[in-house]
């Protein structure tokens, strides 16, 4: 007899991109747009969910729909557009959860803006997340503090989220219900660099070795 333990069951899960917002700080270019080595950031980061096996994706656009929705024309996904950007993350989170058509176990939740993800980042957190203790709800991953994407959450609190008034997100889930989220401590900053300001692009290429740049 093998003493080796039982693999846990795979699950089945759906993602959602956010993809509205209006990118303030960067003048209201959407950062989405920016390409790292070629590649537009909300390409990457829907092309990492469907590499790790994610059936169903909703990308959430918003703030320059059109323009942000162009680099993932040809990805089996959906696209929809929050009207109600500008009310915020919250609001682009619920849109998206409510578009979910299937029957998932656990929905990953990730920034469209994300830099370095990559597959096998999203692999690493939903095997973790299959690992996890009974009572744990949600998976956020961390490093050095810093609370980082795509955050996976089990279909009852995705359903928890919606039931409550707008403007209720997932962050307001996570902070009143700490004993049912488990924070994955990462060795590396994928999960936390996102794009935020002009000056990022240069300190992303700079230290990561890669090319940051708008689209021609």
């Amino acid at each position: 007899m093998s003493d080796q333990r039982e693999a846990p069951a795979r699950l089945a899960y759906a993602g959602v991109v956010l993809a509205a917002g209006e990118a303030r700080r960067m003048g209201g270019r959407p950062k989405s747009l920016v390409e790292r080595d070629g590649v537009a950031l909300i390409r990457r980061v829907t092309q990492a969910l469907l590499g790790a096996g994610v059936r169903e994706v909703v990308v959430v656009l918003g703030h320059r729909a059109a323009e942000v929705g162009a680099p993932i024309a040809d990805l089996p996904v959906r696209r929809i557009v929050n009207e109600d950007y500008a009310a915020g993350r919250a609001s682009s989170l619920r849109a998206g959860l409510a578009a979910l058509s299937g029957k998932f176990d656990a929905v990953a939740v990730a920034l469209a803006d994300l830099a370095l993800l990559e597959a096998v980042d999203v692999e690493t957190l939903l095997r973790a997340y299959e690992r996890r203790a009974a009572a744990v709800r949600a998976l956020v991953p961390c490093t050095n503090g810093a609370r980082g994407h795509p955050v996976v959450l089990e279909t009852g609190v995705c359903r928890a989220i919606l039931a409550r008034e707008a403007g209720y997100g997932a962050r307001d889930w996570l902070a009143s219900h700490p004993s049912e989220v488990e924070w994955l401590e990462a060795d590396h900053v994928r999960y936390v660099t996102d794009v935020d300001t002009p000056a990022d692009l240069e300190r992303i290429a700079q230290h990561y070795g890669c090319a940051m740049r708008w689209p021609e």
